[in-house]
């Protein structure tokens, strides 16, 4: 899965965020979700550039080496599907687990943590207009443009006389 498929769409930089941590982390142990105090002391297997990129209807987290831009893995946001693929975990709001995957149909659960509170922030902003995005290219394709009406209604037209009172 990758952007080359399509050569006439433009690739969109939503976020860069320069250095982020990667975590491996255990399997969840409840239903209920991942919790990063689990993981956190010793399982960092990784840092580098977080970039989210969009084309069209696709969207990737991309974990890249900062000098080179070596992929080191990479997070396929599909539409409608960034529950599954991006989840934040219960116990802190800077850090989140990614399903990656190999092209193959492997797929693994990484730890993804971020410095700063506002870049967490910043990285759910970004999925959630390319969110929004999608939908409202969806809702042009289904049902057009909505049509907008700005001229005055008969019945709200003021009259002199009304006006004399």
């Amino acid at each position: 899965m990758s952007f080359e498929d399509d050569e006439e769409s433009l690739e969109h930089t939503l976020l860069v965020v320069r250095e982020v941590a990667v975590f491996k982390i255990p399997p969840r142990s409840t239903s209920g979700g991942y919790k990063c105090g689990e993981w956190l002391q010793t399982s960092k297997i990784w840092s580098g550039r977080l970039r989210v990129v969009s084309c069209k209807d696709r969207c990737v987290i991309r974990l890249e080496d900062p000098n080179s831009a070596e992929l080191f893995a990479a997070c396929f946001v599909l539409p409608g599907q960034r529950e599954s693929c991006v989840e934040p975990v219960l116990d802190s709001s800077r850090y989140f687990v990614l399903k990656i995957e190999d092209g193959t149909g492997k797929h693994a659960f990484i730890g993804l943590g971020f410095n700063e509170r506002n870049e967490a922030f910043d990285f759910n902003v970004a999925l959630s207009d390319h969110d929004k995005y999608v939908r409202r290219e969806q809702d042009k394709e289904v049902g057009g443009s909505p049509v907008l009406k700005f001229g005055m209604n008969r019945s709200r037209l003021l009259s002199e006389t009304n006006l004399k009172r």
